[in-house]
C-alpha cells in the first residue's frame, strides 16, 4: 500500500500546497527534537504552508512524541487545544 501512496503520480505537489494553503483550522505540528524521519526543519517548512499552524518541538522525543514523553505531549497537545 505505501508503494501506492508514494508512487510517482499519487498525487499532485501543487493541488495539494494549494487546498492547504486554503484550510483555515488552526493546525498543530508536533515534532520530536530528535525524530530522525520527520525532521523539525522539514516539519517547521511544511507548517509554512498552512495560514494558521503552530510548530512545537519536543524536547528530547522522537517519532513518538507521546511515548517518549506523555506528559509534554498532553501538555502541548491541550495547551494548543486551549
Amino acid at each position: 500500500m505505501s508503494g501506492i501512496f508514494a508512487a510517482e503520480g499519487a498525487f499532485d505537489s501543487d493541488a495539494t500546497r494549494a487546498a492547504l494553503a486554503r484550510f483555515t483550522a488552526p493546525v498543530l505540528l508536533l515534532v520530536g527534537e530528535v525524530d530522525l524521519n520527520s525532521r523539525p526543519s522539514a516539519v517547521t517548512e511544511f507548517a509554512g504552508l498552512f495560514p494558521h499552524a503552530e510548530v512545537v518541538v519536543q524536547s528530547g522525543a522522537r517519532h513518538f512524541p507521546w511515548l517518549d514523553d506523555a506528559d509534554a505531549f498532553v501538555a502541548a497537545t491541550a495547551a494548543f487545544i486551549g
